[in-house]
């Protein structure tokens, strides 16, 4: 019988579907560790159910909202967990995704033993993260369809960077004021700072995989943006489309930019003591950051093949370099203005 204790839930069942956030995961706090885990296995579930493009988006669609109902404990019998699991579980080509699935109704167990704050903030988090998700249902085809749609304004993505991205930095702020006595200063410019944090991983994400995406019919780059430009969704998959595009991804990246700079104020306002939870926050800020710089320099940058990912080697390199420098704002401030004269440098 497979392990479905809190223990194998938050550590080698995370550790499988996302080895990233498990290492920041583990340089948390303790008491932070319990909610902000459940609260990424249940929205990794919620987003599997959603990437699931074996099944038609319509059930996809009835699926998440049932999950997110039982998240939040309204009607919890309206769908049975075994059937559940087995019919999106099935379709998965990865194990960890299979055993995640079929270990929801576990999580949902585990949710329901934490503090109430606890939970309500958990529910909180996921109901707005599966908001997204449903906007993505919504607003593009089939992947398989075989047409692309457009956000149509830069507020729409704006929007949808909080929904998927953004209401996270709120949740990480609430975590840590909650458990961390001291940690959180000024709670409200925290939360604003923490929004932008969200939105600038977020924007990232989106130039990055806009290759991909583009090939499952979906285009986050704005259709206003994109006829200022001279361009249209289609016209991204020609040839010459990463050259034809790359003033528009520029002037993404350049919005992105302000995002990360209240990311680092972020950082750096969390006190020197809570060594911690700085590493926590300041690796996807440096991580983020040299995606952007080989976004930048990536003259292929919408060929799905030629993503411009930061290899592992170089997240090593950052949490190596990360140690001695977490404690002194100076190093942090001088590390994060290189980056981004590397980048303006390209971008202009």
């Amino acid at each position: 019988m497979r392990d479905t204790s809190r223990e194998f839930l938050l550590g080698p069942l995370l550790k499988g579907v996302s080895r990233s956030f498990y290492l920041t995961l583990r340089v948390l706090p303790a008491r932070m560790r319990d909610p902000v885990g459940l609260a990424y296995l249940l929205a990794r579930a919620a987003d599997t159910i959603a990437d699931t493009a074996l099944i038609a988006p319509e059930r996809r669609l009835a699926l998440l909202l049932s999950l997110r109902e039982q998240v939040n404990g309204v009607n919890a019998r309206a769908a049975s967990m075994p059937d559940f699991a087995a019919e999106v579980a099935s379709r998965q080509e990865q194990s960890d995704e299979r055993i995640l699935l079929e270990s929801v109704e576990h999580a949902l167990a585990a949710l329901a033993q934490l503090e109430p704050a606890d939970r309500t903030a958990v529910r909180q988090i996921v109901s707005t993260l599966t908001e997204g998700m449903e906007f993505d249902l919504r607003t593009f085809p089939d992947e398989r369809a075989g047409h692309i749609v457009s956000l149509r304004k830069v507020e729409e993505l704006d929007h949808y960077t909080y929904l998927v991205a953004g209401c996270v930095g709120e949740f990480w702020t609430r975590m840590a004021a909650a458990h961390m006595q001291g940690a959180i200063g000024d709670t409200e410019t925290m939360l604003r700072h923490g929004i932008r944090f969200g939105k600038a991983l977020q924007m990232t994400n989106v130039l990055r995989d806009c290759g991909k995406d583009l090939r499952i019919g979906r285009c986050y780059l704005p259709q206003t943006m994109l006829e200022r430009h001279g361009l249209h969704a289609q016209d991204l998959l020609r040839p010459d489309a990463s050259t034809r595009a790359r003033p528009l991804m520029f002037e993404l990246v350049r919005h992105t930019l302000e995002h990360f700079d209240q990311a680092l104020a972020y950082t750096l306002a969390i006190p020197a003591r809570f060594v911690r939870l700085r590493l926590a926050c300041l690796w996807p800020v440096l991580i983020g950051m040299e995606t952007l710089k080989r976004l930048v320099r990536n003259e292929d940058w919408l060929d799905p093949a030629r993503a411009s990912r930061l290899p592992r080697s170089g997240v090593y390199r950052i949490l190596a370099g990360s140690l001695p420098a977490v404690l002194s704002n100076r190093l942090l401030r001088f590390w994060f203005a290189r980056l981004k004269r590397d980048i303006a440098a390209i971008t202009g």
